[in-house]
C-alpha cells in the first residue's frame, strides 16, 4: 500500500473516527496547512502530542492518529480561522519531517477501517448513555447518523465523551478490538457509578 503524504496537526486532544472536532486556527503554518488541504479537499492528521505543546515550537506527536477532513469554516475575525472537522480514518506513522515554517508533514500508513459489530446486549448501557447525552445535549454533540446498534460507532463515540486522561485515550484509539475497548469503557463507566455511589 503506497504510503499517504498528509500534514499533522498535533492537539492536546485524540480524534476518533466519525467525530467532531472543531479548532481555531491562528498560526501561519496552520493557516497555509487549512488552505492547501481546503484548496485540495484533503485530509490532515490529528495526533496527540506526546511532548511539547500546541503552540510555538514543533510538538512530538503520537504514532498513531486520525485524518481530519473540514466539513466548514468561517472567518468572522481576522487572522482567526474557526474551522468544523470530522474524524476519517486511523493512521500510523511511517516518518515525519518538519518543515521550515515549523509544520510537520508525515508519510502514514492508513489502518484497516473497523466493520461495523452488531451490538451486543451486554453493552447495551453504553448505548443508552449516549442516547441520555443526544437527548440532554441535543443532536450536534454527534454525527448524524446516530447508531446506536454499532459497537465500533458506540466504542468511539463513549471513547470521546467520558473523562479518561488523555493516554488512556489515546490506547483506546489505538486498539483493534472494537469489543475489548468497549468491555475497557464498561469498566471505566461502572467504576465511576461506584465510586459516586
Amino acid at each position: 500500500m503506497t504510503p499517504l503524504r498528509i500534514p499533522l496537526f498535533p492537539l492536546n486532544t485524540v480524534l476518533f473516527p466519525g467525530g467532531l472536532l472543531p479548532l481555531r486556527v491562528f498560526e501561519a503554518r496552520y493557516m497555509d496547512m487549512t488552505r492547501d488541504c481546503m484548496k485540495n479537499a484533503a485530509p490532515f492528521g490529528v495526533c496527540l502530542i506526546r511532548e511539547g505543546r500546541e503552540v510555538g515550537a514543533p510538538a512530538t506527536p503520537e504514532s498513531i492518529g486520525c485524518l481530519a477532513q473540514i466539513t466548514d469554516w468561517d472567518m468572522r475575525q481576522l487572522g482567526l480561522l474557526q474551522l468544523k472537522t470530522q474524524g476519517v480514518q486511523r493512521f500510523r506513522i511511517q516518518d515525519r519531517e518538519t518543515g521550515a515554517n515549523g509544520l510537520i508533514s508525515a508519510n502514514v500508513e492508513l489502518l484497516t477501517v473497523e466493520a461495523p459489530l452488531q451490538l451486543p446486549e451486554q453493552f447495551a448501557g453504553c448505548a443508552r448513555l449516549l442516547q441520555r447525552v443526544v437527548k440532554e445535549q441535543g443532536t450536534q454533540v454527534f454525527e448524524e447518523p446516530h447508531r446506536f446498534d454499532d459497537a465500533v460507532w458506540v466504542s468511539y463515540r463513549l471513547s470521546e465523551i467520558l473523562p479518561v486522561p488523555m493516554p488512556a485515550r489515546q490506547q483506546l484509539l489505538e486498539l483493534t478490538d472494537t469489543l475489548a475497548r468497549l468491555a475497557i469503557l464498561q469498566q471505566f463507566l461502572g467504576q465511576r457509578v461506584l465510586s459516586s455511589g
